[in-house]
């Protein structure tokens, strides 16, 4: 972590409203006291991503993503901790201090550019191959395609020949070790010390970040080539995820594109096309990564500031694609259009018969998100049949209310109608009543007391209802005016429960606990967003830190019935505590103590004054 004071870091999230930063991402809608969105870090229809202005921060019912400020930023900007404070203090006015890096971080910043200049390397070597006579079923491949000269340099298309080691011996020579081809995906080696390139006989799509630094590799290959067992091979393979190539955040020809003085991206779903349409004079064209479209890649557009208009394939795969797609772009607050090339089935196709002016002319005609979408949703109901006119309607009445402001609501509506021959006020009428429904039944905040059984979810027994407890009893230690040492008589660090779920500390209940009680000793009253920071580069414990300020019981029930609530949770985890020592055995003297302390239980008791 970057060397900023507890104090620092504190000032820049007071400074910073959680609000404006993610309502400056993603779409809110306020309900009552909090903010609701449909969550960034999970697909999902129904909005369960909470944002409070109160306690500063959001929390995600759904896949239990939450955080205060800085842990969004990082989280959704793909950002480390100093980037979001260097972003947050900006916006506050506040001057961070100068610091040098650690010898860690150092070494991390060596390795990450040892990793891109051997990217380049490798991307020198396929360049150079397709120029080879050895590489001249590449060169054909690309001159059939029509790619001039002019394109093959700019996007830096190389071959990678037959040869199985090739690549291996030459970067062997330049200095680089087997480990470091072994974490770029460049080669694969074997036990008995033998090693192949990884691609071979394809023509190759050097990947490029903003920054023109090769990241990664696509292959395509060659017609006839095939496993040495004659099983056919993939026809396209690309680098595998290693420490400098995140697919789900990195777009092909972005690097080109983003300098682009087009008012939009093209976005595409394969190399080819996108370099077509550079060729043609379409610069703002970009592809996924050999991967569906993410909430990643909708960031990179939304921070770009563009809108978007999909080129997707004319074939089943890509209507279903741009269907998927459209909804990651919308909740991300991006204008979205989808190109139709039909009789064509991708750009390039399109460019080869038809030309960069009849593309440019389909451009200006490029057809709205949602109207597309209604178009496939009509297409799946029989019209002529009374009740699949009635469910297609009720279809369409879902989803606009994805448009919350009445404004944009009305205006999609009446264009819906228009385009489906729907009388505007009985569509209105329905989407009226499952708006609704939706907006003040489903976008709620989770009431814990309807959630809890004692401070379990309703049915909820065993570890997970514990769990629950523990958190219930975290977010009282944490906001509760009794003082610290009672808190320690009352619940003990040897309450918490152990974890026993993969990728989760064992002792992450304990660690926050005692967190909690420092904070408490320093401060006496306990900021939840504040305490948040303390964990920032531990996702672990962050998540914990958020779930638990969800646990607080609903302000309405009565101090009587939240201490009880409280008490006899209390009673269970201290139980649960008593028993696991008991098992362990030991001395008879102190188990005879245990059981004492198990029949004094009942004792145990938070008062109202401790509330």
């Amino acid at each position: 972590m970057p060397l900023y004071s507890e104090e620092l870091i504190e000032e820049v999230r007071s400074r910073s409203d959680i609000v404006a930063v993610i309502g400056a991402r993603i779409k809110l809608t306020r309900k009552g006291a909090n903010y609701f969105a449909c969550c960034p870090f999970h697909n999902e229809n129904t909005p369960s991503f909470s944002v409070s202005p109160n306690k500063q921060m959001y929390y995600c019912f759904g896949c239990g993503a939450g955080g205060n400020v800085i842990t969004f930023l990082m989280n959704y900007d793909n950002v480390s901790f100093q980037d979001a404070m260097t972003e947050l203090a900006g916006r506050a006015g506040i001057t961070l201090p100068e610091r040098e890096m650690s010898e860690d971080e150092k070494k991390q910043e060596r390795t990450r550019q040892r990793y891109f200049s051997l990217n380049g390397e490798a991307a020198k070597y396929y360049y150079y191959q397709l120029r080879d006579p050895a590489g001249k079923a590449g060169l054909d491949y690309f001159t059939r395609r029509g790619l001039s000269e002019e394109t093959l340099r700019r996007f830096g298309l190389g071959y990678a020949g037959a040869n199985a080691d090739g690549l291996v011996r030459y970067l062997r020579k330049k200095g680089y070790g087997d480990e470091e081809l072994k974490a770029l995906s460049l080669a694969r080696f074997y036990e008995d010390g033998g090693a192949k390139d990884f691609f071979r006989e394809r023509v190759m799509f050097p990947i490029m970040d903003r920054s023109n630094r090769v990241i990664g590799f696509g292959g395509r290959i060659l017609s006839g080539a095939r496993r040495a067992d004659g099983r056919e091979l993939p026809k396209y393979l690309n680098s595998t995820e290693t420490p400098v190539f995140d697919k789900s955040r990195n777009l092909y020809g972005l690097n080109l594109a983003r300098a682009s003085r087009r008012p939009y991206f093209l976005l595409c779903e394969g190399y080819m096309d996108v370099i077509a349409l550079h060729q043609a004079g379409f610069d703002c064209a970009v592809a996924t990564l050999g991967t569906a479209l993410t909430g990643g890649h909708a960031q990179l557009f939304r921070r770009l500031g563009k809108p978007v208009i999909l080129c997707y394939d004319s074939d089943a795969a890509g209507v279903n694609a741009a269907m998927r797609g459209i909804p990651i772009l919308r909740s991300a607050g991006i204008e979205c259009r989808r190109l139709d090339m039909r009789p064509y089935k991708d750009p390039d196709e399109f460019i080869v018969h038809e030309g960069a002016e009849a593309f440019e002319k389909r451009i200006e005609g490029a057809q709205n998100a949602f109207l597309f979408q209604s178009d496939v949703w009509r297409s799946q109901y029989k019209l002529e049949d009374p009740a699949g006119r009635t469910a297609f309607q009720r279809k369409l009445a879902e989803e606009l209310t994805v448009f919350t402001e009445a404004l944009e609501r009305e205006n999609y509506i009446e264009a819906v109608c228009k385009r489906h021959k729907i009388p505007e006020e009985h569509l209105k009428g329905l989407v009226n009543a499952v708006g609704n429904r939706r907006y003040t039944e489903e976008i709620t905040e989770p009431d814990p007391e309807t959630l809890m059984q004692g401070a379990a979810p309703r049915g909820t027994k065993g570890p997970a209802g514990l769990l629950a407890a523990a958190q219930m009893l975290l977010a009282w230690a944490a906001l509760s005016p009794a003082e610290p040492e009672r808190i320690r008589t009352l619940l003990r660090e040897e309450d918490m429960p152990e974890v026993q779920e993969e990728n989760v500390p064992a002792g992450i209940y304990r660690t926050l606990y005692r967190v909690i009680l420092e904070e408490k000793e320093k401060k006496k009253t306990l900021q939840p967003a504040a305490l948040v920071s303390r964990f920032v580069e531990d996702e672990a414990a962050s998540k914990l830190a958020a779930t638990v300020f969800t646990r607080t019981l609903n302000e309405d029930l009565s101090f009587a019935e939240r201490s009880r609530i409280l008490s006899e949770n209390l009673q269970r985890l201290r139980k649960e505590s008593l028993r696991n020592a008991l098992r362990e055995g030991g001395d008879p003297s102190r188990a005879g103590k245990l059981v004492k302390e198990m029949a004094a239980i009942g004792k145990l008791e938070i008062k109202e004054s401790e509330i």
